[in-house]
């Protein structure tokens, strides 16, 4: 067998419940204990998931952040309730509390040690993924599995299968982590990476600082990834150093430092960074890989992404020929407003004055960041060039507070996330650039960015893809779990098939819809045909990506009360497959098995009831049909207990 890869090494380390002589793998189910659990204004909504479960208290109050970080910009009466009421929830319970305006929840995260290299955190966000960039696996959990944590200390993860990102030569003066992530969204943009985890190596990586590190994990998100963890080197162990030696030096631990001048803040201190560099945690030399990608970092060129779309690219040499006439400059967000990327806008704006009829809006990462920038004279710089300050916070990223996009216009942003809509209405347009651009655009008042670049095009490959290691054996089955199922396979050929078109949003909200209701109405979008023609006792096989869309866990819990045994398919959505689990219903990939039935039943008929008989062995991580056996991966212990148990928060109720 081969070497562990860090993820598994990693996900080895926080698994609880092994069983002894176990060797975690990519797509094995886990039961986890993550180090820490953040949420931030969603708070709000996973309190009474918490109440409801019967849960009184917190399992371990050390493991759990909140943070007030998206909505801060709203004072009304409503919000500042709302904030309140998590404020007191998290200190009665004694979870760790950061108010609105101390910053952007995972910048926090990496601030106060919480986000701790060679360590599991998660939090109820997708863009946690930013933790990597300090070598710590940061991955999104949805809120039912906060509630879980709360209360238990654990919930479930199935290890994604790993991607390695192997990045050579060196990024040329003027090119940042921004366009090298813009680059790896827009030239493999063919999901090559999606719902993988991210390993990032090669010679590259050691001349890409902290700040260039989080923005390329933080935006592995938008590129498909659940996480992109870098590896723990030199320039992570400097970057503790420095932060620790910070606290003392501003007293930012509240307490004073040590006769050593080591520190005492509970988590980011000198005694801790010791500890890491003397057990730092690498994948083996022989680790397998899903995928391997390569990007030489010397062939890039400061690039956008959009108009609405991460996954299109342009180099800024060639848009600025163009001069895209914008409405709107941005340098906000978790993933660009950081220390550094203040600096890289401060120098293009100084001496100079934001084009007429541009507004240029600018908020820090963190009070503490906006607190070192104003001293270095670099927020000056901005204020004085004409922009606009808001709070530390989210959003005009996410369109909440001052400065959406209105109505045809067009805005250039250091933010992660150019989706249509996300930012302001559906009509405008956005892109993505570094700092520096998203400065020089509204300095020029058109899409411009730094100078002396040209078009030319990066250089990366897929050097190969394979299948994912499955480990190999008997699972073992917990009694009153099935060793099989059996059924006919009804096919629904559609790739991408997303929650609208499995469950209509017009029924999502209807509190008071029962489950016999959520069973008539199920795949209404997509088939008309399918209730007629699906059968109590059947197996879904669907395409690839099965489930995308929005987080509605009706989309599964339909196909439950319908009488469908589980969901075969080519792949999931990540959150989709979390919201069946998390309900006590199974969705197993089987891409072989679903190759052949649409090179069998083509795509002609959107339902097709086939006649073939399915077994699906659990104890030999097999499905057998028509004669042919296809792998599956194990459907471990801890996704058997919430099929028992009915899902999660019933778990959670038989574990507290």
């Amino acid at each position: 067998m081969p070497g562990q890869n860090l993820v598994e090494k990693i996900a080895q380390q926080f698994a609880v419940g092994l069983e002894p002589g176990h060797v975690v793998r990519a797509l094995d189910y886990l039961s986890i204990r993550p180090a820490y659990v953040m949420t931030h204004d969603n708070t709000g909504a996973v309190i009474p998931k918490f109440n409801s479960i019967g849960a009184t208290k917190l399992f371990n109050p050390r493991q759990v952040v909140v943070t007030l970080d998206h909505n801060i910009q709203d004072k009304s009466e409503e919000n500042l309730k709302k904030y309140a009421k998590i404020e007191a929830f998290a200190k009665k319970m004694g979870a760790d509390f950061y108010p609105a305006g101390r910053g952007i929840g995972h910048q926090i995260m990496c601030e106060e040690g919480y986000a701790w290299p060679g360590t599991l955190a998660v939090a109820s966000d997708s863009h946690s993924n930013m933790y990597g960039g300090m070598g710590c696996l940061g991955t999104p959990v949805v809120r039912t599995d906060a509630a879980s944590l709360w209360a238990t200390g654990r919930t479930w993860w199935q290890v994604p299968p790993v991607a390695k990102v192997t990045l050579t030569g060196k990024l040329k003066s003027g090119v940042t982590g921004k366009d090298v992530i813009i680059v790896l969204a827009g030239l493999f943009k063919n999901d090559e990476v999606l719902n993988h985890a991210l390993e990032l190596a090669g010679d590259g990586v050691a001349a890409l600082n902290i700040g260039n590190r989080l923005t390329i994990a933080n935006m592995s998100t938008e590129w498909g990834a659940l996480a992109g963890v870098f590896p723990i080197d030199e320039v992570t162990i400097k970057s503790l150093e420095q932060r620790a030696d910070f606290i003392v030096q501003r007293g930012l631990a509240g307490v004073p430092s040590d006769a050593d001048g080591n520190g005492t803040h509970p988590r980011m201190n000198r005694k801790r960074i010791a500890e890491l560099q003397a057990n730092i945690p690498r994948p083996d030399s022989d680790a397998a890989y899903a995928v391997e990608l390569t990007l030489d970092l010397s062939s890039i060129q400061p690039h956008v992404s959009g108009p609405n779309s991460v996954k299109v690219m342009t180099p800024v040499a060639a848009i600025a020929k163009k001069q895209v006439k914008i409405n709107k400059a941005y340098l906000m967000s978790c993933v660009n407003a950081r220390v550094d990327d203040i600096a890289q806008a401060a120098e293009v704006v100084r001496g100079k004055q934001v084009a007429p009829g541009v507004e240029f809006y600018v908020a820090a990462a963190s009070s503490e960041v906006q607190t070192e920038s104003e001293k270095s004279g670099n927020w000056q710089a901005l204020v004085e060039a004409g922009a606009i300050i808001l709070p530390p916070g989210c959003g005009a990223c996410i369109g909440l507070g001052m400065g959406t996009l209105k109505e045809g216009e067009v805005g250039i942003s250091a933010t992660n996330r150019n989706f249509k809509g996300r930012m302001g209405v559906a009509s405008a347009q956005a892109y993505l650039g570094s700092p520096a651009v998203v400065a020089a655009s509204a300095i020029a008042g058109y899409i411009s960015g730094p100078e002396g670049f040209t078009d030319a095009p990066p250089r990366g490959e897929v050097k190969t893809k394979q299948k994912a290691t499955v480990t190999t054996g008997e699972t073992t089955i917990l009694p009153g779990f099935p060793e099989t199922l059996s059924g006919g396979i009804i096919f629904c050929h559609q790739d991408n098939l997303n929650t609208d078109g499995i469950y209509p949003g017009k029924y999502t909200y209807q509190d008071d819809f029962t489950a016999q209701q959520q069973a008539g109405v199920v795949m209404e979008n997509y088939d008309p045909e399918f209730g007629k023609l699906v059968k109590e006792g059947d197996i879904l096989a669907g395409g690839f990506n099965f489930g995308t869309g929005s987080s509605r866990e009706q989309a599964a819990t339909a196909l439950k009360y319908r009488g469908l045994l589980l969901v075969l398919a080519g792949s999931f959505s990540e959150t989709y497959k979390r919201n069946a689990l998390n309900n006590g219903y199974l969705v197993i990939e089987a891409p072989e098995l679903i190759r052949d039935l649409k090179a069998r039943f083509g795509s002609e008929k959107l339902t097709v009831r086939t006649n073939i008989q399915a077994t699906v062995d659990f104890r030999q991580s097999k499905v057998e049909a028509e004669g042919k056996t296809y792998s599956i991966s194990p459907v471990g212990p801890a996704a058997q207990e919430l099929v028992l148990t009915g899902g999660l928060e019933e778990w959670v109720k038989a574990n507290m």
